[in-house]
């Protein structure tokens, strides 16, 4: 039994806080699975949910090859990249800190907001993408978007964060802007799917989006009160935020369905949670209770009617990517603007607490600069995919179901009888009948 603490600097409060807030931020990305799984249709269950589980392998190699040194190394070029110093966590021993935890606990939770970003984006081309092109595309966007990104506002000198002065405390701009122009950039590539706008493409199991969604919540207090890197009173601030902007986000999403369609749904519950979620996801380091409350509220208000936006456009986000994750991410991270308060940033104040317009400007700087950069080199990317190897699925295999046809499995029993040939269905039709008769 060690009766003493071996490394010097290290606190294991802290230590022990980001240990259950890491487990709770890669539980998010199977609960991420659970909700698109539920909001897509039977025949592509499997497809949605599997997009997001191999995002988990894919990712974690990249960032523990590249993505980490990359992110994180000393700054280089000016605030745009990290070093080459820890290719493979080179030079990383269990010793090494950051801050006062053990450097490798804050990679670990670091590689998990990178995982769900990438994860995240398939949201925006359900039903229609080839498998294996995912996979190739998840490692290059790790590389040539969310590492860049990640340095620009997490790093100590990346320029977003050390030059501009912008605020982004758990990745507003990050994880929710950099994954909904990014998934707004694979929409327009690949097209809508077959049937969009004239076909219902209604949720096959909104009870799977709710445990879905009631975990992703869960998860979301160690993404925020993890970012507080320590078992603190930031912490409890960000995980309360949390809660309040969650809660908020879902009423005002409920309110404009009520008034707007007579209904209050459980669709519109779990999304209208998601956007304040989403919208204090930035924003929770920053501002009081009272900030947060608002902001999820302009959430939920907000992103139920942006959701709609798809139609009126003509872009198929599937799952509503851009209209959720984006549009709340630009509200979260803009309103810090507004409501930042020094008692939580340390410093920088928002217009309603007497900055001035300042921090509104640098705010939106960061937006603008994250999307564009986002969207462009996303289409880049996917573009590349497109030329070599075909990003969007055969038109045979959309129609069929993408689980039978990239997976050669069902997420349900009777899925078979929808997707099998005439003589599969003859064969069980006899059988049925051959029961009925013997009773």
């Amino acid at each position: 039994m060690l009766l003493a603490d071996p490394t010097p600097g290290l606190d294991t409060g802290d230590t022990a806080w980001l240990l259950a807030c890491t487990a709770l931020v890669l539980l998010m990305t199977p609960a991420l699975a659970l909700f698109y799984g539920g909001m897509v249709r039977t025949k592509s269950v499997l497809n949605m949910i599997m997009m997001s589980f191999v995002s988990i392998a894919v990712v974690t190699v990249v960032w523990l090859l590249a993505g980490y040194t990359l992110a994180f190394g000393d700054d280089a070029f000016g605030g745009l990249i990290g070093d080459l110093d820890h290719l493979g966590m080179a030079g990383i021993t269990p010793a090494s800190l950051t801050g006062h935890v053990p450097t490798l606990l804050f990679a670990a939770f670091q590689l998990t907001f990178a995982i769900i970003t990438a994860a995240l984006i398939s949201g925006a081309i359900a039903d229609r993408a080839r498998f294996g092109a995912w996979v190739v595309f998840t490692a290059v966007w790790t590389l040539l978007v969310y590492v860049p990104v990640a340095h620009w506002v997490f790093a100590p000198g990346g320029w977003i964060v050390s030059k501009l002065g912008a605020l982004d405390f758990a990745g507003g701009t990050v994880v929710e802007v950099n994954c909904g122009a990014s998934g707004l950039a694979l929409a327009l590539l690949l097209g809508p799917r077959i049937g969009f706008k004239k076909e219902a493409m209604r949720p096959h199991s909104l009870p799977l989006v709710l445990l879905g969604a009631g975990l992703l919540w869960f998860g979301w207090f160690g993404f925020n009160g993890g970012s507080a890197m320590g078992a603190n009173g930031l912490a409890a601030a960000a995980l309360l935020n949390t809660q309040a902007a969650g809660c908020t986000g879902l009423l005002g999403w409920l309110l404009v369905e009520k008034r707007r369609d007579g209904h209050a749904t459980t669709l519109g519950a779990a999304s209208g949670a998601v956007a304040g979620l989403v919208a204090i996801t930035p924003s929770c380091g920053s501002v009081d209770l009272l900030g947060a409350l608002v902001i999820g509220l302009a959430a939920g208000l907000v992103c139920s009617y942006a959701v709609s936006w798809k139609f009126r456009f003509g872009f198929d986000d599937s799952l509503d990517v851009v209209g959720v994750h984006f549009v709340a991410g630009v509200i979260g991270t803009a309103l810090i603007g507004l409501f930042a308060t020094a008692a939580m940033t340390g410093g920088a104040s928002g217009l309603l607490h007497g900055g001035g317009l300042a921090q509104s400007g640098k705010q939106l700087v960061a937006i603008v600069v994250v999307a564009v950069y986002a969207f462009a080199v996303t289409y880049g990317i996917g573009w590349a995919i497109d030329r070599v190897m075909g990003f969007r699925a055969p038109a045979d295999h959309e129609l069929r179901g993408l689980d039978l046809a990239v997976h050669a499995e069902t997420a349900y029993d009777h899925g078979v009888l929808g997707h099998g040939t005439a003589a599969t269905h003859a064969t069980v039709l006899a059988h049925t009948s051959d029961k009925a008769s013997t009773a």
